[in-house]
């Protein structure tokens, strides 16, 4: 059996289940290597990752470089004398670092590859109407999600989930199969699977705002999934006119109600607790929104404290 001596690189939430998992279960770390800190907030204070967070309540040591071709930086990870690096929800590598460890250096990526490569896989698998998705690790190579695949894990994606929920779902099941792809390292293993490159894979887009825009004129399906896949975070948004006002409008929440109308796209329908825009095919009755400036709030709530006028529409 290898002695494994790890470097675990990640930043966000999503990273800190797979790096909990592998100190829970007494693998060497070496190293955390995670995102400098950010100003955050009103107060712009300095806001430090969550995997940096976990990391510092175990004592393990990190690295947080801006450059990661610094000289200085390549230099203080090879004194680590890692022999494998880890990496979840981190940046491209440069070949000086993912080469440097004897076993390598993989990857946990949260689709089942080679479909969604890319920043967003979550997102794009609820908004394109997936019905399954996964957790992938492959070993990295000079291009983004393309090394050859250790394991792989599939689940369903439910009517009820959303970006959030699905996340949570993933990051569990992530941290599951990053283990069971150390084992297979640690026993020397490991058989890999070529990625099979055809012209239909889906690519996981970075997100912008006019990719999470709502365009009222598709389906309601279309609309439905990608309020799913955009919630609780960035959210699908689109603009309210409503008299003078042209407000920039979130929304978290939401169902499809399939009726014939003869009703411009993005024409509204209110009653005293609830709010339809028109689309392709039917409505989509909104459940939770966020005003600019205002917090997010039920649509009941809103409309106790806001008036809709009754030739306002969604842009």
């Amino acid at each position: 059996m290898r002695d494994l001596k790890i470097v675990f690189m990640g930043t966000p939430e999503f990273a800190v289940s797979s790096l909990k998992a592998l100190v829970a279960n007494n693998h060497n770390i070496v190293g955390v290597i995670t995102a400098p800190d950010r100003p955050a907030g009103r107060g712009r204070k300095l806001q430090e990752s969550a995997v940096k967070t976990f990391a510092r309540s175990e004592g393990l040591p990190i690295l947080q470089p801006t450059n990661l071709k610094d000289p200085q930086f390549l230099q203080e990870l090879q004194s680590l004398e890692a022999n494998l690096q880890i990496v979840v929800a981190f940046r491209m590598l440069p070949k000086a670092v993912w080469q440097m460890p004897e076993y390598g250096t993989f990857n946990l990526h949260a689709s089942l590859l080679p479909d969604y490569r890319g920043a967003a896989p979550i997102n794009w698998a609820i908004i394109n109407g997936e019905s399954k998705t996964g957790v992938s690790t492959f070993f990295i190579d000079e291009k983004i999600d393309t090394g050859a695949m250790i394991l792989q894990a599939a689940t369903t994606i439910t009517p009820e989930d959303n970006a959030g929920s699905l996340h949570n779902k993933l990051m569990v099941m992530g941290s599951d199969l990053i283990l069971k792809t150390v084992a297979l390292i640690e026993n020397d293993t490991v058989v890999t699977t070529p990625q099979q490159e055809t012209a239909n894979i889906k690519t996981a887009y970075k997100l912008n705002r006019d990719n999470c825009k709502i365009d009222w004129s598709k389906p309601i399906n279309k609309i439905h999934n990608l309020i799913r896949g955009l919630s609780p975070y960035p959210a699908a948004w689109c603009r309210l006119q409503n008299g003078d006002d042209l407000l920039d409008v979130k929304i978290y929440k939401a169902h499809q109600l399939s009726e014939q109308h003869n009703l411009e796209p993005g024409a509204i329908q209110q009653s005293k607790t609830s709010l339809k825009v028109a689309a392709q095919n039917g409505f989509i009755e909104i459940d939770r929104i966020k005003l600019p400036g205002k917090k997010l709030m039920d649509v009941k709530s809103l409309l106790n404290g806001y008036l809709i006028l009754d030739d306002a529409k969604m842009l």
